[in-house]
């Protein structure tokens, strides 16, 4: 089943009670506008073989809301490599890539991210404190009758503030302020997003943290059950409830069928 990847955003934005994500051209960034549309791609767009100082391609801009500062991303050339940038100034907004819709049945995500500074006021699991130097969000579309009564009532509510429905689950991995590794919790809105907690607090700051996750044995850990097709990945560097300041890096996101990649645990490297 086909569902706009605009969903996606609304989902992974329940976390604050405006819980909409809003897809605009117009920003108080004026370089948003310099983004692409959002469109539907096989795999996200690799930063490391775009050009440094720019904006990435194959990228679109997703803001949480209208009265929210814009987080600024920008392909750097870092250590010996282009990544994309995140500073965050008591702001919270992303990027995303809509997907042609695929099986999620031996789909493995493949990135790596740097954080360089603490956010030593956030918690993940208080709505007032919810943010986080680093997430990567995955969003899968399902069997929406299956969906408790609370989560449509909710979907309704986004939809209503955004025009746009929410996708059925949606997974996402963060870098966590405080919390346990690998502790998997909803988000405090909804049972439709689960945060899965691979980094921790200061711990590993400063260092290339290398990810690869099987979606589909974190979706069953998540939700119980197998996942339906995969239709988008987005990323977000936020400081706005904190009203804090960061500064992150994302390498690469890749998709990766296992017999593509070489299973291994999450490492580090300096």
């Amino acid at each position: 089943m086909r569902r706009s990847f605009n969903l996606f955003l609304v989902s992974v934005l329940t976390f604050t009670l405006t819980a909409c994500s809003l897809f605009s051209g117009g920003s108080n960034q004026a370089d948003v506008s310099q983004l692409d549309p959002l469109v539907p791609r096989e795999q996200p767009q690799k930063f490391s073989v775009q050009e440094d100082g720019n904006l990435p391609k194959g990228w679109s801009f997703y803001r949480v809301a209208p009265y929210k500062k814009n987080t600024a991303y920008r392909l750097q050339n870092y250590q010996g490599r282009t990544v994309l940038k995140a500073e965050s100034n008591q702001s919270a907004s992303g990027l995303a890539v809509k997907l042609n819709p695929r099986p999620s049945q031996h789909l493995w995500l493949k990135w790596e991210w740097k954080a360089v500074s603490p956010l030593d006021k956030a918690n993940n699991l208080d709505k007032y404190a919810d943010d986080a130097p680093l997430r990567v969000m995955v969003a899968f579309d399902g069997d929406r009758s299956k969906l408790t009564m609370k989560d449509r009532m909710v979907a309704e509510m986004a939809q209503i503030m955004s025009g746009q429905e929410m996708p059925y689950a949606t997974l996402m991995y963060v870098w966590s302020p405080k919390g346990q590794l690998e502790q998997i919790k909803s988000n405090p809105y909804t049972d439709r997003v689960k945060l899965i907690a691979v980094d921790i607090g200061r711990e590993n700051l400063g260092q290339w943290r290398h990810h690869q996750r099987d979606l589909t044995a974190d979706y069953i850990k998540a939700y119980g059950y197998a996942p339906g097709n995969l239709i988008g990945i987005a990323l977000m560097t936020d400081t706005d409830n904190t009203k804090s300041q960061t500064k992150a890096y994302y390498g690469d996101i890749e998709l990766k069928y296992r017999p593509y990649l070489e299973a291994k645990p999450s490492q580090s490297k300096q």
